[in-house]
């Protein structure tokens, strides 16, 4: 009997201990099936690698919507410094949109650092001014580095033309005076107009030409002989003159190349006071102004490129870009005429 007793007990503590378990096992299942751990903790933006990086703040025009690789490659050669405060337009100001650099010939070479680049002597002969290092390899880091003729030191840009024979002989103009203008559009459009891009190349003339067209845009005429008259071809200016040549660039870029297969498409001249559409970004208006100590018969003038009408200009632009900024927020979207310095 009382071996009966024990085999009974045993038997109801194993079952009460297989309910316990049972129990403990379900409580094990349920805490799986609704906990879950929570979320490890979001890392803060502070501690982000592109958030840890120090913030630069742009202190210069923002380039144009659409600008290319190309062209924020070449820009961040550039250095990049704040501009100068603006100064308060003086009251007796003259109220036209512009500002100069007097850049002195250099050296005569044949070469096109940009319609025949890396190719020493292919081209016509060249007079350069501005950049006194300018050859057929020259790009904007290169010319960076490099000195300057030029009024303001600042602009070491490159302007080259082909070369003026006279006689046969080389004759270099004395007179070497490049405006930056806010003219040939209307004065909204001159308020809109923005710096030009660090390293834009700008060809403007018909080297190619046969005959005086639309394709020719330089003029020639005389220093105080006005009488005579503008032409696109050579004039005769009187004894104790000197002839000069005017060429306008274009001044509306597409905002994207700084050159292009033509070295003209990028750039567009305006149309009924404004920039076309295809070329919506108004800049200023690179006015190319050279005087000869030359006068007399112009059967004896010819230039490198042939007849006076295939006259024409070629412009790298190395300006640094405050410097830039700063001329153009001055004295071309305000209107008032400046000086070398920048200032009116």
């Amino acid at each position: 009997m009382p071996h009966v007793l024990s085999s009974r007990l045993r038997r109801r503590v194993w079952i009460a201990a297989l309910a316990v378990a049972g129990v403990a096992a379900s409580a094990v299942t349920a805490n799986a099936m609704f906990f879950h751990p929570p979320a490890p903790p979001r890392a803060s933006q502070t501690s982000s690698p592109a958030a840890a990086a120090p913030v630069i703040a742009d202190t210069t025009t923002p380039p144009p919507a659409g600008t290319t690789t190309q062209a924020a490659e070449t820009t961040k050669a550039a250095v990049v410094a704040p501009p100068k405060p603006q100064e308060p337009i003086p009251p007796n100001a003259v109220r036209v949109a512009e500002f100069v650099a007097e850049c002195p010939f250099t050296h005569r070479l044949p070469d096109d650092p940009i319609v025949m680049p890396n190719l020493p002597g292919a081209s016509h002969m060249h007079s350069f001014f501005g950049n006194a290092s300018t050859n057929a390899r020259s790009d904007v880091t290169s010319l960076s580095k490099a000195t300057s003729t030029c009024s303001p030191k600042v602009d070491l840009s490159s302007y080259w033309v082909p070369t003026l024979l006279v006689d046969g002989q080389p004759v270099e103009p004395t007179g070497t005076t490049f405006y930056y203008l806010g003219e040939g559009v209307r004065d909204d459009v001159t308020a809109r107009i923005q710096p030009l891009p660090y390293g834009l190349r700008i060809v403007a003339g018909n080297a190619k030409a046969t005959a005086p067209d639309n394709t020719t845009m330089s003029r020639w005429s005389c220093l105080h002989a006005g009488h005579v008259g503008a032409s696109k071809d050579f004039v005769n200016c009187p004894a104790g003159t000197m002839i000069e040549s005017y060429l306008d660039f274009p001044q509306c870029w597409n905002g994207k190349d700084l050159d292009s297969a033509d070295h003209k498409s990028h750039m567009s001249y305006p149309v009924a006071g404004d920039c076309p559409a295809t070329h919506p970004v108004p800049v200023p208006k690179l006015r190319q102004v050279l005087r000869y100590p030359a006068s007399g018969d112009p059967a004896r003038f010819k230039l490198s490129s042939g007849p006076g009408f295939t006259m024409h200009g070629d412009f790298f632009n190395v300006w640094p870009e405050a410097e830039m900024a700063q001329r153009v927020r001055d004295c071309i979207n305000r209107i008032v005429k400046c000086g070398p310095d920048g200032r009116p």
